[in-house]
C-alpha cells in the first residue's frame, strides 16, 4: 500500500450494520446477499493506481479482527446481545467475497460483494470508506482539501455558537468522508466545541470519544425480505418491522419509511407499530411534505406527534436542517443525521457513491424510494413488477370503506 491503512478497526462502520446483522444472525442465516457499487457522480475516472491501492486496502481490511476492548464496547450497548458479540469474536471479513474490476478505457470501477448476508452486508461501509479516501488522496492535494474543510468547519462551529443554528444532530459521515483522520477531527471538534452534536453513527469514534452511537436500520434490511419466498412483495415493511420489534422490543426503534415508498410503508405502520416505534426516518422525497404526512398519520391514531421523533437524513446541510427544525420543532421531536456536509465538505465536490443490495439468494431486490433517481435495481423487469405490486396494494387499500 502506498497510503497508510484506511481501516484500522472493524468498529469503523455505521452502528446500523451491527443492528441489522444481529437480526439476520438470529433469524435469517440462510440468506445470501449480492451487493453492487455505483458511482452516481458523472465524469468520475478511477485510475489503475487507485485500483491497485483500493485492492491492497481491501486486503488489509480482511486481515483485521475485533479486539477484546472492541467486543466489550459492543456488549456495553444495551441492545447488542452477548451471543451476537460472541459470533463477532469469530467473524472477520473474507476477501474472496469481494470482486473488483477496472475498465481501463473508461475508468469505471466495478465492485461486487457476494456471500452469506450476515457477512457480505458488513463490507458496504468499509469499502465506501476505502474507495472515497483513495480517490481523494490520489487525485488531489490532500493538504489543500483539509485546509478548505477546516475553514468550513470553523464557520459551522461559529454558527452554532452564535445562535444561527439551534438544532441537534448526529454525525452520519463515515461512508463518504474525506478520510478517517478528517472525520476524527470533525467529530471531536463538533462534540467538544458545540452543544449540538449528540452523537455519531461511527461506532469506532463513539467508543473513542465516549459519545452516543446512533443508528437503526437501512434500506437493505427491508429489501432483503423481497428475496424470501413466503413474503408478498408489498408486505415486506410489515415483516421487517415485526422482526425488528421482536428483536429489540421497542428499543432502537426508529423506522425507515421509504424503501418501497412511504405511502406503502404507512399501510403497515398501523396503530400497533405507531405505538411500538419511537419515531421515523426520512431519506428521500420532499422532507417538508414527508414530515406533514407523518404528523397527520400519528394524529390519525390519536398519538401526539410531539412524543415521536422525526429524523431527517437525506443529503442535508446545516441550512436545510435549520429550516426543517424551525418548521417542525413545536410539533414533533426533531433530529438530523448529517453526513457528507460534515465529513467531506471541501473545495472539491464530494463523490456520490453507494453500494446497494441487489440480489438475495439469486433473486433480484430493489429500492424504490420516494425519489425516482435514487432507485437502484439490476433487473428492469423485476423493478417494474415491484412497482406494480406496490401500486396495486396502495390502490386496493385506498378504496376500502
Amino acid at each position: 500500500m502506498k497510503l497508510e491503512p484506511i481501516i484500522i478497526s472493524l468498529l469503523d462502520t455505521d452502528l446500523y450494520k451491527f443492528n441489522m446483522d444481529q437480526v439476520i444472525f438470529h433469524n435469517h442465516t440462510d440468506l445470501c446477499g449480492e451487493y453492487y457499487f455505483k458511482c452516481r457522480s458523472e465524469g468520475i475516472v478511477f485510475t489503475h493506481e487507485m485500483f491497485e491501492e483500493i485492492n491492497e486496502q481491501i486486503d488489509h481490511l480482511c486481515s483485521l479482527r475485533f479486539t477484546k476492548s472492541e467486543l466489550d464496547y459492543l456488549r456495553s450497548i444495551r441492545f447488542i446481545k452477548n451471543d451476537y458479540v460472541e459470533f463477532l469474536r469469530l467473524w472477520h471479513p473474507i476477501r474472496e467475497y469481494v470482486r473488483t474490476e477496472l475498465n481501463e478505457e473508461t475508468g469505471e470501477l466495478s465492485v461486487v460483494v457476494n456471500g452469506p448476508l450476515f457477512s457480505a452486508m458488513q463490507f458496504e461501509i468499509y469499502l465506501l470508506e476505502i474507495i472515497n479516501e483513495v480517490y481523494f488522496r490520489v487525485n488531489f492535494d490532500y493538504q489543500v482539501l483539509v485546509r478548505s474543510a477546516e475553514e468550513r468547519l470553523n464557520r459551522k462551529i461559529e454558527a452554532f455558537n452564535n445562535g444561527t443554528y439551534t438544532f441537534k444532530f448526529a454525525e452520519f459521515g463515515c461512508r463518504r468522508r474525506l478520510s478517517r483522520k478528517w472525520e476524527d477531527v470533525v467529530i471531536r471538534r463538533l462534540c467538544k466545541e458545540t452543544e449540538n452534536c449528540v452523537g455519531t453513527s461511527n461506532v469506532y469514534f463513539a467508543m473513542k470519544y465516549n459519545i452516543t452511537p446512533i443508528g437503526t436500520y437501512a434500506h437493505e434490511f427491508v429489501q432483503m425480505y423481497q428475496g424470501i419466498d413466503s413474503i408478498p412483495l408489498a408486505y415486506t415493511n410489515h415483516y421487517a418491522m415485526r422482526d425488528w420489534y421482536n428483536e429489540y422490543e421497542g428499543d432502537n426503534g426508529t423506522a425507515l419509511t421509504d424503501t418501497i415508498t412511504t405511502d406503502l410503508f404507512l399501510l403497515d405502520f398501523n396503530r400497533s407499530m405507531v405505538n411500538n416505534y419511537t419515531g421515523v426516518r426520512h431519506d428521500s422525497g420532499d422532507p417538508f411534505e414527508w414530515g406533514e404526512k407523518m404528523i397527520k398519520h400519528y394524529e390519525k391514531y390519536g398519538v401526539d406527534p410531539r412524543t415521536k421523533l422525526l429524523l431527517f437524513s437525506d443529503n442535508l446541510n446545516f441550512d436545510k436542517a435549520q429550516a426543517l427544525y424551525e418548521h417542525f420543532k413545536d410539533r414533533a421531536k426533531v433530529s438530523f443525521g448529517i453526513g457528507t456536509f460534515c465529513s467531506n465538505d471541501t473545495c472539491e465536490t464530494a463523490l456520490n457513491i453507494v453500494i446497494k443490495l441487489q440480489f438475495i439468494n439469486g433473486r433480484p431486490v430493489a429500492k424504490l424510494s420516494d425519489t425516482r433517481t435514487k432507485e437502484m435495481c439490476r433487473d428492469d423487469e423485476y423493478l417494474e413488477y415491484l412497482r406494480r405490486s406496490v401500486a396495486f396494494r396502495i390502490d386496493r387499500e385506498s378504496i376500502k370503506p
